[in-house]
């Protein structure tokens, strides 16, 4: 059962059609802030994968993709989750030099999801990977690429706010950093979301630092596979939503694995066996470049710099009727 907080006396700034509009133009404009940023080249993308290759992501390890039989050939094909292994091996094989990097458009269908105000099974992200040079896998280098992207959102935000002068979103350019160890000791009887929430709502603008390790408490801060991000060298961006009163994450992105990190990420989480795909063997043979790369939520950036209080309100998806109907009682348009 989802479940949907109707903020009150909540009403869209924008009319269907204008927003519309302004979804076309966030696009246009954060996609060219964000190639200017970071160096990232437009690329076209898979919608599904060989489900043997080991490319699609399994994001927490219990996700279950979407998995069809092709008539001409009979092999399986899985819908992709993301694109995080996948844009590491194009890297490679498209040659792009140190410094350079790609982004595209990522669709995914998640039937696992949770179905709430944030969360969706149709997911659209920009999904970005840069080439690095092994010196380079650094905190500072996540750092400085984390706040890159929050800056490209923040401009994107002034370009909205000039053509629709009735948004009145507001971002904090200032970005905070802070570990999840850092989080755990700092309230140490809140759970991983209440943990965020409590962290945001006093910084505004936050990267959420280290995540998929167990902590000190024997529990990670929360799920990530073992075999893209380093999970000494990862975290999420997040900004605070005034209009649900949350944290609220638009970007999960890291430097991604070493040869070395992956086989000790893989042994951690019991998923020795991956070695053996395709995908795995490569990256140990030295044969995929070090990357540092990401997802952005297209949707979700839509829904903040707009201001809206249900992800359906930016994009088309299916609703339960319990949300349909909660939503159409409190004024919320669903696409």
């Amino acid at each position: 059962m989802s479940h949907v907080i109707v903020p009150k006396g909540y009403t869209s700034s924008l009319s269907l059609y204008e927003t519309q509009e302004a979804i076309a133009l966030i696009k246009k404009t954060f996609e060219s802030n964000l190639s200017h940023a970071l160096n990232l080249k437009r690329v076209s993308a898979p919608l599904f994968v060989d489900g043997a290759s080991g490319l699609n992501d399994d994001l927490n390890g219990v996700e279950r993709p979407v998995s069809f039989d092709m008539l001409e050939t009979g092999e399986l094909a899985q819908v992709v989750h993301s694109l995080a292994k996948w844009k590491r091996y194009a890297l490679a094989r498209y040659r792009f030099p140190v410094g350079e990097g790609l982004y595209t458009d990522m669709n995914a269908i998640r039937r696992d999801e949770t179905l709430d105000n944030l969360h969706s099974v149709y997911v659209d992200q920009w999904d970005w990977e840069k080439v690095i040079e092994e010196k380079d896998r650094t905190m500072d280098l996540l750092k400085d690429t984390m706040e890159r992207i929050v800056t490209a959102i923040c401009i994107t935000l002034d370009r909205i706010k000039w053509e629709y002068p009735a948004v009145k979103t507001t971002l904090c350019r200032d970005v905070s950093f802070v570990t999840t160890q850092e989080l755990e000791d700092m309230y140490p009887d809140n759970t991983p979301k209440e943990r965020e929430n409590l962290y945001l709502q006093e910084h505004k603008t936050a990267c959420i630092l280290q995540i998929g390790g167990k902590l000190k408490s024997g529990q990670p801060h929360d799920g990530r596979a073992p075999d893209y991000d380093d999970w000494e060298l990862n975290g999420d961006i997040m900004f605070w939503n005034d209009l649900l009163g949350c944290a609220f994450e638009i970007s999960s992105m890291g430097i991604r694995v070493s040869p070395t990190s992956l086989k000790r990420q893989l042994k951690l989480a019991g998923k020795e066996e991956r070695r053996k795909l395709p995908f795995h063997q490569a990256l140990m043979k030295g044969e995929l470049p070090y990357t540092i790369g990401g997802g952005i939520g297209q949707s979700r950036m839509c829904m903040l710099l707009l201001g809206k209080a249900h992800i359906g309100e930016v994009q088309s998806s299916y609703w339960d009727p319990a949300t349909r109907e909660t939503c159409e009682k409190a004024g919320i348009v669903l696409l």
